[in-house]
């Protein structure tokens, strides 16, 4: 790998389209409730992209989150968040990152990007600990793993309900896999 400089630094992994593996990769968060306690959940429903080019300014990044597809393990729960006077996921259906840049070697990545909530964008950034590339036996097909987390506030997406019961920041984590392509 070089490292004269930004542009010229090469990803550990062979260029090209990777493949998104959605049965091997989730998407989590985090929110405080009533400043005392931390909510848990996830989306069920991600995607992603990954192209990796010659170097890192050629190699980007891309997610997008359906966010009807909330769960924190309480269906109630889960539906209010949904509706018009909280998340309004007719108005807000997705939350998408594009990656604008990549930085690190090794194991330790920073990965800094666009999140768009319904149509606001806002920069967010991500620490990325890339996990390797395995050969996987049973189909000969090679995966890249990656662990990636960030935080943003809500309030930056106009998701200012329920000031004092939610935090204003959400934590993110994302685990997600990537086959090489053939």
């Amino acid at each position: 790998m070089t490292t004269e400089s930004h542009s010229t630094t090469v990803l550990p992994l062979a260029p090209g389209d990777w493949v998104f593996d959605p049965l091997h990769s989730s998407v989590g968060f985090t929110i405080r409730h009533l400043g005392i306690s931390k909510v848990r959940g996830r989306f069920n429903e991600l995607s992603a992209g990954l192209l990796v080019g010659d170097t890192l300014d050629a190699s980007s990044i891309t997610a997008t989150v359906a966010l009807a597809s909330i769960d924190t393990g309480n269906a109630d729960r889960d539906a209010h968040v949904r509706a018009a006077d909280l998340l309004d996921v007719e108005k807000r259906p997705t939350m998408s990152f594009r990656s604008t840049r990549i930085a690190g070697a090794g194991e330790d990545w920073t990965l800094e990007g666009d999140l768009t909530i319904g149509d606001v964008t806002r920069p967010i950034t991500f620490d990325v600990e890339f996990g390797g590339v395995v050969d996987v036996p049973m189909d000969g097909t090679r995966h890249a793993g990656f662990d990636a987390t960030g935080e943003f506030r809500r309030s930056d997406f106009g998701l200012d309900f329920a000031p004092g019961f939610l935090g204003d920041v959400i934590k993110v984590s994302l685990e997600v896999q990537f086959v090489e392509p053939k």
